[in-house]
Order: C-alpha cells, then sequence, then structure tokens
C-alpha cells in the first residue's frame, strides 16, 4: 500500500494532543516489559512470561470485555518447570483488572517498533488538522471515543476470543475517516512502491479511500497472512466512527491548499510546511 509522508493543509495552531498521544505511546512502549529484551535480540522464556502477565493486566480481551469473564488463572511472569518442559506459570491474579478501562489502557501498547511507528506517522501526519478544526479537548475526547469504538465493534464480532487487542489503530482509523469527511481534496504526498518508492501528490478522497477498501479486504482473510493477527474489523469500526462523528464539522471547515494536478519524481518536491 501507499506510505504517506505529510499532507498540504497547514494547521493554525500547535497540535499538543496529537504531540501528546505520540510522546505518550512511545513512553509506554520502551517501557513495555519484555520488549526491551526482544527489541536486543533476547527471546528468552522470562521476556515472554514477563510480557504475557504484563498484556494479560492492561491488553483488551473480547471475552472479558463482552462477557465480563474474567480469567482465575493468569500468567504470573515467572517461569516454571513441568511434566512437559519450562513454561510460564499461571496463578489468581494479584489484580482487580476493568475490562472497560482495559480499552483506554491497550490504545498506548503496541507489538513492536513497526506498529508503533506505522501508527504514529499517520497520527502525526493526519490528527494534527483534525485537532485543530475540533479544538485540544474534543479532539482528545474523539480519539477516546473512536478508540472504544472500534474496540468494541471489534469484541463484538469475536466475543468468544481470549487473544489481547493492543495498539492505537483503532482510534487512529478514526482519525483518518473524519479526515476523509473534512478535508478529502487535500493533497497528501506518499511514497508508492513501484521498483523503488516513488513520491506521489494525491488527494486524501483517494489515499484514505484506498486504506479502507484495504482494510476491508484484509478483514475477509483475503491476501494478506495475518489476517488472524491484526484487527482489521476494528479499524473499519473506528473508521466509519470518526466518519459519522466528522460529518456534522464539513459545513464551515475551510478549505485546504489545493494545487492541480498529480506530481511526481523530483517535480514533486514539497514547498509547504509540514502538515
Amino acid at each position: 500500500m501507499v506510505i504517506p509522508v505529510h499532507d498540504v493543509n497547514p494547521v493554525r495552531r500547535t497540535p499538543y494532543v496529537t504531540y501528546a498521544l505520540i510522546a505518550a505511546s512511545v513512553f509506554v512502549f520502551l517501557f513495555m516489559p519484555g520488549l526491551a529484551g526482544s527489541v536486543a535480540g533476547d527471546s528468552s522464556l522470562a521476556q515472554y512470561c514477563h510480557l504475557q502477565a504484563f498484556l494479560d493486566q492492561y491488553a483488551v480481551v473480547p471475552r472479558e470485555l463482552i462477557h465480563h469473564q474474567l480469567p482465575r488463572l493468569v500468567p504470573t511472569g515467572d517461569v516454571a518447570v513441568g511434566p512437559q518442559g519450562a513454561g510460564c506459570l499461571v496463578g489468581p491474579p494479584g489484580y482487580d483488572k476493568s475490562p472497560e478501562l482495559s480499552v483506554l489502557t491497550a490504545m498506548f501498547l503496541h507489538g513492536g517498533w513497526l506498529h508503533l511507528l506505522g501508527n504514529m506517522l499517520f497520527l502525526l501526519i493526519f490528527g494534527n488538522n483534525i485537532e485543530d478544526r475540533m479544538g485540544h479537548v474534543p479532539f482528545a475526547i474523539f480519539y477516546g471515543v473512536c478508540g472504544y469504538a472500534a474496540t468494541y465493534g471489534f469484541a463484538f464480532l469475536n466475543d468468544g476470543s481470549a487473544d489481547p487487542l493492543i495498539g492505537a489503530s483503532g482510534a487512529i482509523a478514526g482519525v483518518l475517516g473524519a479526515y476523509l469527511v473534512l478535508y478529502p481534496k487535500a493533497r497528501v504526498w506518499v511514497l508508492v512502491p513501484f521498483l523503488v518508492f516513488l513520491p506521489l501528490r494525491l488527494p486524501a478522497w483517494l489515499v484514505l479511500g484506498f486504506w479502507f477498501v484495504l482494510q476491508a479486504v484484509y478483514s475477509s482473510g483475503t491476501g494478506v497472512a495475518d489476517a488472524g493477527t491484526v484487527a482489521y474489523a476494528a479499524h473499519i469500526v473506528g473508521f466509519l466512527a470518526g466518519m459519522v462523528i466528522a460529518w456534522p464539522l464539513r459545513r464551515g471547515t475551510p478549505p485546504p491548499p489545493e494545487p492541480r494536478g498529480l506530481l511526481f519524481g523530483r517535480q514533486a518536491r514539497p514547498r509547504h510546511t509540514w502538515g
């Protein structure tokens, strides 16, 4: 798919909430138990068990969220040796987990550098304009609402799943849906993989519309090997929620600069401030 680089859509005020969300996500990722070792190449069982215990406490589990069925035994973070060899020790949870609150905490958890950087890139490019249009506090609320809508939508469709769900993708999908509604004609600089990465300036409706179609295709399991590990349905729900919430703001939204044509190569060098 295309990789967005920035948009030609200047803002009037500093997007403090967008920056804060990015900073918080990076901070949490750097201090997630077990990830430091995996990044350094240490894939020990102790690191894995520690991470599993952390995710069980702070990630969303669809079965817990929908049916409020909390497990009696959870990973403790320790390693034990049993008849079948070494594994993660389980025991009664030493904490009280709120499935509803875990939706919020899971928005700041990511499973790897690519997961984190991909989400933060989209949030940085498109979130500043939505925050600029809505205002700081309304945007923060909007971000949370889209994240909750995406998570609950996915959980309802997978209510029997005990797999942890993490990431800000659902909330960021809501930002993309709002951007499509409010700034469909804004130009977005993207890199298109075609032998080499080809820079193009495309309208937002094409970039985001293509992204949404891909999520719908992938959610059906077509054309992707990891359809069972990526919550594509959450992306779709979040995107639609963002569109619905932003729809009343269409009237009165100032149009972005609208350069003509689709440029590429050396002629496509941006001359505007980063969006």
